[in-house]
């Protein structure tokens, strides 16, 4: 489509070009080009919108919103003396809903309250059991999840952590627990404690109290070497008896759950321990990463209690596998993305568990609800950055980047800078980044990569910045502060996972004006709109990734198209409170049915309009 608008002298004439129109929100991206003549000439302004369709038959990229239609590339020429930008407008009707929304209720995350009071206890009790939280130890993204989901499921539901009693923990709430239950010994297990804190926002947590298996210097799966420990199995098979003893009232504590929230493997055996029990509650397993699956030798089932008449169904080739266990057993399960749930039911993504998880979407009871992203990711607000910046504020963001550049150590340069956050493991693409280098060089582009991972990828990566001095960095290692403003300096973010559950750092990225340039797969797809507020390419291969590279190269070339999507990432809503109402009812729609109910273990499938109904 191609506009030209002659312009007389002394005349004003404002020429409004709708760029970007998300239906799902009602949101309208309204440029406002204000053009002038010349004294002695005729000024001419020209758009050229080019719209690029995909392949309807490779739904893999399919619009999540069922439009093909993408906006890869804006030219404008002449004068541009002022662009502004409208506040959303909202409607309380055909929300999307992935989407949906509280008619005017749309804040800012700067606004959002670090949490809410609990505003509604009239739904159920619910435990969520974890391994990590980071209000006190994080190993990856089951950390924040765990530390944002409980919060906000808290305003519908009664809801209470489980995590063992590491070191951290203990750091944090020794002081303020108190004991209220005990767990007895169950073949190698070991009795433990149950004490109980209140952190300061109000959110209850329950410590897994065993000096010896869980108070050790580490992470909570591995030593400081990165040795996973030897007694993971019972370790983890613990956790997963603590949670369903207190579900079944054998833990001698006045709070009972009505809902167990298990998360990945380590926890999945508490379906084993509630199978058959006429007590047993109803289950929710949520799979963050099908990789990892908790497997272990055979011989491990008659120490965690796996029975023997029931041993067949856990055996895979001589091992067996917590996760495969949870999977079978948990009344619901749900992922962390939509399309990661489709993905893990085909071989190539299922890793082994395809055919059983196929068989659990056809009962009804496999969905995707996509993480949120807490709310202190904020460039106006965030404590990391030197310079805070809003939308529109695009100098401020152009003075990060150059901040950045001095304290990486990088040559000032016109050129974009292209950033990394990941742990340095194959399953992130790294090794597809380390064969693309040069031509981000060549084309006049730079390279910061932060993280650590891999050893053998790791020595790959520190290679570049002797090769390329000056032009690409390399930080073996994580710096929170460092990854925050690598966020707000660069200019694109490269995420050419394999494969990618959810993914968090595209959504951090995006909440900083950072355009992901990533591969189409899992959560990616759900929270990156191609050629509006990041880049997408189908294949995880080097050839497409530098074919995708081209089109980040052209996007930054057109300072206008570069700041629309920008501004188009930054208006993205990543936060907790639309996954945590998906999770409340879902919730809700389980308990329907109580576990006195014979037929609770059968209880009817939880239908998708149901987990994305509005409160």
């Amino acid at each position: 489509m191609n506009i030209t608008q002659p312009c007389t002298a002394h005349r004003k004439r404002r020429v409004h070009e709708k760029l970007f129109k998300h239906s799902y929100r009602a949101r309208q991206w309204i440029f406002c080009l204000h053009i002038r003549d010349g004294s002695s000439h005729r000024l001419h302004f020209a758009t050229s919108l080019a719209v690029r369709k995909f392949d309807p038959s490779r739904p893999n990229l399919k619009h999540k919103h069922g439009n093909h239609r993408r906006i890869v590339a804006l030219q404008t020429f002449y004068e541009i003396d002022w662009m502004t930008i409208p506040k959303p407008v909202h409607r309380t009707s055909h929300l999307h809903r992935h989407q949906q929304r509280e008619a005017g209720t749309y804040r800012r995350r700067s606004e959002l309250p670090a949490t809410e009071a609990r505003t509604d206890h009239n739904g159920g009790r619910v435990l969520f059991v974890t391994t990590e939280m980071t209000d006190f130890v994080k190993a990856g993204g089951l950390g924040d999840v765990s530390a944002a989901l409980p919060r906000a499921v808290a305003r519908h539901h009664d809801v209470r952590v489980l995590i063992p009693g590491y070191p951290n923990v203990l750091a944090v709430v020794g002081k303020s627990m108190r004991m209220v239950g005990k767990t007895r010994g169950y073949h190698k297990l070991p009795a433990c404690q149950i004490a109980e804190a209140t952190l300061s926002d109000g959110l209850g947590v329950l410590v897994l109290c065993n000096a010896d298996l869980y108070e050790r210097e580490g992470s909570p799966y591995a030593d400081a070497s990165g040795h996973g420990w030897a007694d993971n199995d019972i370790r983890f098979a613990t956790l997963s008896y603590a949670a369903a003893e207190i579900a079944l009232k054998h833990a001698h504590m006045s709070w009972q759950p009505d809902l167990l929230h298990l998360n990945d493997w380590p926890c999945a055996l508490a379906t084993h321990y509630l199978d058959g029990e006429s007590e047993a509650v109803p289950t929710v397993l949520t799979i963050h990463n099908l990789a990892y699956q908790g497997v272990f030798p055979a011989s491990a089932a008659a120490h965690i209690g796996l029975s023997a008449r029931r041993r067949i169904d856990h055996d895979r080739h001589g091992r067996i596998s917590f996760l495969h266990e949870g999977i079978a057993k948990a009344t619901y399960l749900s992922t962390v993305s939509e399309c990661y749930a489709k993905q893990i039911t085909e071989p190539p993504c299922g890793c082994g568990l395809d055919v059983l998880l196929r068989k659990r979407a056809s009962e009804g009871r496999l969905t995707g609800i996509v993480n949120g992203i807490d709310h202190s990711w904020d460039p106006q607000h965030d404590p990391a950055l030197r310079i805070p910046f809003a939308i529109g504020e695009w100098d401020k963001r152009h003075e990060n980047t150059q901040q950045l550049r001095d304290e990486l150590g990088l040559r000032q340069q016109d050129g974009p800078l292209f950033a990394v956050i990941s742990r340095m493991v194959q399953q992130k693409g790294v090794d597809l980044i380390y064969e693309a280098a040069p031509q981000i060089i060549a084309a006049g582009g730079q390279l910061a990569l932060i993280g650590r991972g891999d050893p053998a990828i790791e020595h790959s990566i520190a290679r570049l910045p002797r090769r390329f001095p000056g032009r690409v960095v390399a930080h073996i290692g994580f710096e929170e502060g460092l990854a925050r403003r690598m966020f707000a300096g660069a200019d694109f973010l490269l995420m050419p996972s394999r494969y990618e559950p959810c993914g968090l750092s595209q959504m951090y990225a995006q909440a900083y004006g950072c355009l992901p340039v990533a591969h189409a797969t899992g959560g990616l797809i759900d929270t990156i709109e191609d050629g509006i507020t990041g880049l997408l390419f189908r294949d995880a291969t080097v050839s497409e990734l530098r074919r995708c590279l081209q089109r980040a190269f052209r996007v930054f070339a057109e300072p206008l198209l570069l700041n629309a999507m920008r501004g188009a990432a930054m208006l993205e809503k990543h936060g907790w409170d639309v996954p945590g109402r998906q999770y409340a009812t879902l919730y809700s729609r389980i308990l329907l049915k109580r576990p006195s109910d014979p037929s609770a273990q059968s209880a009817p499938p939880v239908r998708e309009k149901d987990v994305y109904a509005h409160l």
